[in-house]
């Protein structure tokens, strides 16, 4: 036999299998400077936007530097609204632009709070986790913030399997505050260890215009960046706020003194509506510069912006509008109802209308109102009278809600279109049960405790002690009992919708036949049968509450189906919706 060059195989060697290589992780860190209210977070969807046109997949998060657990809490006036997620997580209302602008379904855990990193910390502490040593803010608190970054970042929620292509992570608060200081070094920390071919950090500033001449002024952002890099982080971009587009001189001196090229220092002026902002950030190649830093335009595509631009330029381009009234207890700070306004904005844009909400205060349509305030009383009433529709949105608390009893009266004994969400629905069964049954005093328990007619209760499972994390939330399914009912056909005629809640009264079962035998159907129940969900008004054109809040998943050029009703029906194209087969 001849010999051969061949290595000899041993027929038992293992066969060794590759392992395909983890791709890294890559990270858009989003900061502020100067003044809060800047608008990081929709600077920060809107770069989710842009990449995400670039056929990137895009996930978020967002730190609140605060101690609370989360946002569950937290005052409407001081913090808006509480967004409220799938899983039941009460999250910052920044998390709700990331699921509108990127069409995902974020988790609790895309919500880091100082609270919930000391609590996770306090815990392994007190199962011994750390084995007698000394717990410190470094390194224990920021390996706690880098591991639960890197961990919650590899959850898919785009509907897809595996891990996204790029985080874009929002820090809340301004560069500077104290208690960001354990976030700014972890993510020093982190940017690090990963390398900067997988970090990209823009820096969100203020450019005043002071004085007569006009003049941009650049100190507050050269201060704060400078701040920013004392910490440890160096911006690689500047998203520069300002009232009109930045001069290309205040370009040259940014760049001069922040170190930050003018090919990446970015403008974002003041534009018609806020869909206008990632096509502002592409016209800028946002997106090159972003993927350059990253290393990621091998992988990415150019970016499709032709369904967006549309939607941006159709909004700019309509003439008619529809009044709505709002009637809340938080019309002080609009942030308060934000999902409620986007939800109208959806519904509106898709029937080709601009949203005109008139925000209502609850109280001033109250007969005490009268009286103290006769002015701000018949101003209010004036506006109610002059909208083509009313809706009662979610609250906690008593204040106000005699003056929503009045507005529910108002839409139904006059057939306006009416939509009660969460509290407007309980609203709508207090103002039946007195005005229509005759129950005189009938009320909620949150309201009044020792009524005789207790038509709203308190959840039996709910807890009387925490506030916090104690309510039905989240998403829950709802079965419909009548498929010929308004709201059935609105969703298209299923058996049942899933929808998020966040309530911890609900209509009193043993009322709800009495109720119905009126003509205030209950349409659509939990599974059990005994938890009420949705009311229709018999006879009336549209009169729907429901004990969900269908806003948290109402989304551009996909409206939430109660919305759409309720602007259809207050510009009289309900009918025809129905019979064109929509």
């Amino acid at each position: 036999m001849m010999a051969s060059d061949a290595p000899m195989i041993e027929i038992d060697a293992p066969v060794k299998t590759v392992v395909p290589t983890k791709r890294q992780m890559k990270y858009v860190l989003v900061t502020g400077g100067v003044v809060s209210g800047l608008g990081k977070g929709v600077t920060a969807s809107s770069i989710g936007v842009v990449l995400k046109a670039c056929g990137l997949r895009v996930t978020s998060i967002k730190i609140d530097p605060y101690l609370n657990t989360d946002a569950g809490t937290m005052s409407p006036f001081e913090h808006g609204e509480v967004f409220v997620l799938n899983d039941g997580g009460e999250v910052d209302l920044d998390l709700g632009n990331y699921e509108r602008f990127l069409d995902v379904t974020l988790t609790k855990e895309n919500n880091i709070t100082t609270g919930k990193i000391y609590q996770s910390v306090i815990n392994k502490e007190r199962r011994g986790d750390y084995l007698g040593k000394t717990v410190q803010v470094v390194p224990h608190i920021t390996d706690a913030i880098k591991n639960w970054i890197e961990s919650v970042s590899t959850i898919p929620v785009d509907g897809k399997d595996g891990p996204a292509d790029i985080c874009v992570i929002e820090l809340g608060g301004t560069v500077g505050d104290i208690e960001s200081m354990p976030f700014i070094e972890a993510l020093r920390q982190l940017s690090f260890s990963i390398g900067k071919e997988n970090f990209c950090l823009v820096h969100v500033s203020l450019v005043p215009v002071l004085g007569v001449v006009g003049e941009q002024k650049t100190k507050p952002t050269q201060h704060s960046v400078r701040e920013l890099r004392a910490l440890g982080l160096t911006p690689d971009l500047l998203a520069c706020r300002s009232a009109e587009p930045l001069k290309e001189g205040t370009k040259e001196k940014l760049s001069q003194f922040c170190h930050v090229s003018v090919s990446n220092i970015l403008n974002i002026h003041d534009v018609p509506n806020i869909w206008h902002i990632p096509l502002l950030l592409r016209n800028q190649n946002a997106h090159e510069a972003i993927l350059k830093q990253m290393n990621c335009l091998s992988i990415s595509n150019a970016p499709d912006f032709q369904s967006w631009t549309k939607m941006a330029e159709s909004y700019d381009n309509l003439t008619s509008s529809v009044k709505i009234a709002m009637v809340g207890k938080y019309i002080g700070l609009s942030d308060s109802y934000l999902s409620v306004v986007k939800a109208l904005l959806h519904a509106c844009v898709a029937c080709s209308l601009r949203p005109s909400v008139e925000w209502v205060a609850a109280s001033d349509l109250e007969e005490e109102s009268a009286r103290l305030i006769p002015k701000a009383h018949a101003a209010a009433w004036e506006t109610i009278k002059s909208c083509s529709c009313i809706l009662v949105p979610g609250g906690f608390g008593d204040r106000g809600v005699p003056g929503m009893i009045l507005a529910a009266q108002y839409a139904r004994e006059n057939n306006v279109p009416y939509l009660g969400i969460c509290l407007g629905m309980q609203i709508s069964v207090i103002e039946f049960s007195r005005f229509v049954l005759e129950m005189e005093g009938a009320n909620s328990e949150e309201f009044d405790p020792q009524t005789q007619y207790p038509v709203v209760i308190f959840m039996p499972e709910g807890s009387r002690t925490h506030m916090g994390s104690t309510m039905r939330l989240g998403s829950r399914r709802t079965f419909f009992q009548d498929f010929n009912c308004t709201t059935s056909k609105l969703y298209g005629n299923p058996s049942f919708v899933d929808e998020r809640h966040r309530h911890r009264y609900e209509v009193n079962p043993d009322f709800a036949e009495r109720l119905e035998s009126a003509g205030l159907k209950f349409v659509g129940s939990d599974e059990s049968r005994k938890r009420m969900e949705i009311l229709e008004l018999q006879n009336h054109p549209y009169y729907i509450g429901v004990q969900f809040h269908p806003e948290f998943k109402s989304r551009p050029g996909k409206p939430s189906a109660l919305f759409l009703g309720l602007i259809l029906a207050a510009t009289g194209k309900l009918q025809a919706h129905f019979d064109n087969g929509y």
